[in-house]
Protein backbone atom coordinates (compact mmCIF):
# COMPACT_ATOMS: atom_id res chain seq x y z
CA UNK A 1 0.00 0.00 0.00
CA UNK A 2 1.26 3.35 -0.63
CA UNK A 3 2.34 5.68 2.15
CA UNK A 4 -0.42 8.66 2.39
CA UNK A 5 1.43 10.31 4.98
CA UNK A 6 1.62 13.42 2.02
CA UNK A 7 -2.27 13.33 2.43
CA UNK A 8 -2.77 13.29 5.87
CA UNK A 9 0.27 16.46 5.71
CA UNK A 10 -1.94 17.94 3.05
CA UNK A 11 -5.60 17.53 5.51
CA UNK A 12 -3.68 19.49 8.32
CA UNK A 13 -2.07 22.46 6.09
CA UNK A 14 -5.33 22.93 4.65
CA UNK A 15 -7.36 22.85 7.74
CA UNK A 16 -4.30 25.10 9.42
CA UNK A 17 -4.74 27.61 6.30
CA UNK A 18 -8.61 28.12 6.28
CA UNK A 19 -8.29 28.30 10.50
CA UNK A 20 -5.71 30.94 10.12
CA UNK A 21 -7.67 33.18 7.99
CA UNK A 22 -11.11 32.25 9.56
CA UNK A 23 -9.33 33.90 12.79
CA UNK A 24 -8.36 37.18 10.71
CA UNK A 25 -12.04 37.10 8.57
CA UNK A 26 -12.78 39.58 6.80
CA UNK A 27 -8.93 41.23 6.73
CA UNK A 28 -6.95 39.83 4.66
CA UNK A 29 -4.03 38.43 5.88
CA UNK A 30 0.08 37.19 5.05
CA UNK A 31 0.29 33.54 5.29
CA UNK A 32 3.67 32.20 6.18
CA UNK A 33 4.22 29.07 4.96
CA UNK A 34 6.24 28.16 8.30
CA UNK A 35 2.99 29.58 10.32
CA UNK A 36 1.25 26.13 8.88
CA UNK A 37 4.07 23.86 8.34
CA UNK A 38 6.53 24.49 10.98
CA UNK A 39 10.64 25.59 10.89
CA UNK A 40 11.86 24.68 7.17
CA UNK A 41 15.88 24.12 6.60
CA UNK A 42 16.43 24.78 3.40
CA UNK A 43 19.48 23.27 1.62
CA UNK A 44 23.02 24.68 1.31
CA UNK A 45 21.23 25.80 -2.40
CA UNK A 46 19.00 27.62 -0.31
CA UNK A 47 16.21 25.49 -1.44
CA UNK A 48 13.16 24.44 0.66
CA UNK A 49 12.00 20.91 2.21
CA UNK A 50 9.77 18.99 0.38
CA UNK A 51 7.81 19.86 3.38
CA UNK A 52 7.68 22.95 2.78
CA UNK A 53 6.85 23.43 -0.39
CA UNK A 54 3.93 20.92 -0.24
CA UNK A 55 2.61 23.52 2.45
CA UNK A 56 3.03 26.03 -0.53
CA UNK A 57 1.40 23.52 -2.48
CA UNK A 58 -1.67 22.56 -0.39
CA UNK A 59 -2.16 26.74 -0.46
CA UNK A 60 -1.82 27.01 -3.87
CA UNK A 61 -4.50 24.20 -4.28
CA UNK A 62 -7.18 26.08 -1.82
CA UNK A 63 -6.73 29.10 -4.14
CA UNK A 64 -7.10 26.99 -7.31
CA UNK A 65 -10.25 25.50 -5.67
CA UNK A 66 -11.85 28.61 -4.33
CA UNK A 67 -11.64 28.15 -0.92
CA UNK A 68 -9.45 31.00 -0.62
CA UNK A 69 -8.01 34.13 -2.32
CA UNK A 70 -4.92 35.59 -2.13
CA UNK A 71 -2.91 38.54 -4.79
CA UNK A 72 0.14 37.41 -4.68
CA UNK A 73 2.49 34.78 -3.45
CA UNK A 74 5.90 36.24 -1.54
CA UNK A 75 8.61 33.87 -3.18
CA UNK A 76 7.98 30.14 -1.67
CA UNK A 77 7.79 31.98 2.20
CA UNK A 78 4.35 33.41 1.82
CA UNK A 79 0.97 34.22 0.65
CA UNK A 80 -0.09 38.00 0.66
CA UNK A 81 -3.46 39.18 1.07
CA UNK A 82 -5.38 36.15 1.82
CA UNK A 83 -8.77 35.62 3.05
CA UNK A 84 -11.33 32.86 2.92
CA UNK A 85 -13.79 33.02 -0.10
CA UNK A 86 -17.61 33.62 0.94
CA UNK A 87 -18.64 29.84 0.09
CA UNK A 88 -15.60 28.44 2.85
CA UNK A 89 -16.63 31.30 5.32
CA UNK A 90 -20.46 29.92 5.15
CA UNK A 91 -19.21 26.57 5.48
CA UNK A 92 -16.47 26.99 8.36
CA UNK A 93 -19.71 29.21 10.57
CA UNK A 94 -22.47 25.99 9.55
CA UNK A 95 -23.04 24.19 12.89
CA UNK A 96 -23.30 20.35 13.23
CA UNK A 97 -26.49 18.68 15.12
CA UNK A 98 -24.16 18.99 18.07
CA UNK A 99 -24.19 22.81 17.73
CA UNK A 100 -20.56 23.18 17.11
CA UNK A 101 -19.40 25.27 14.12
CA UNK A 102 -17.33 23.42 11.74
CA UNK A 103 -14.80 26.21 12.35
CA UNK A 104 -14.67 24.67 15.90
CA UNK A 105 -14.38 20.94 14.39
CA UNK A 106 -11.77 21.55 12.40
CA UNK A 107 -9.84 23.69 14.95
CA UNK A 108 -10.64 20.69 17.33
CA UNK A 109 -9.03 18.03 14.73
CA UNK A 110 -6.41 20.19 14.04
CA UNK A 111 -4.72 21.01 17.56
CA UNK A 112 -5.66 17.46 19.00
CA UNK A 113 -7.05 14.91 16.86
CA UNK A 114 -5.71 12.13 15.24
CA UNK A 115 -5.28 11.42 11.73
CA UNK A 116 -7.91 9.66 10.78
CA UNK A 117 -10.43 12.18 13.01
CA UNK A 118 -8.70 15.22 10.85
CA UNK A 119 -8.84 13.01 7.50
CA UNK A 120 -13.08 12.38 7.68
CA UNK A 121 -13.64 16.23 8.73
CA UNK A 122 -12.02 17.56 5.90
CA UNK A 123 -13.10 15.23 3.67
CA UNK A 124 -16.52 16.02 5.06
CA UNK A 125 -16.12 19.35 4.67
CA UNK A 126 -14.55 18.80 1.16
CA UNK A 127 -17.75 18.04 -0.01
CA UNK A 128 -20.22 20.35 1.62
CA UNK A 129 -17.67 22.99 -0.05
CA UNK A 130 -18.72 21.33 -3.24
CA UNK A 131 -22.45 21.21 -3.06
CA UNK A 132 -22.46 25.08 -1.73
Amino acid sequence: MLDDLHIHDFYRDAGRTLLALFNQFPAPATVYVEDIAGPDTPDEFGLHSPRHLACLGAMTWLKQCGYIHFTQQVRQEAVEEAALSHRSFLLLITRDKSGESNAELLDDAVRGGSSPQLQGLMERLMREFAAL
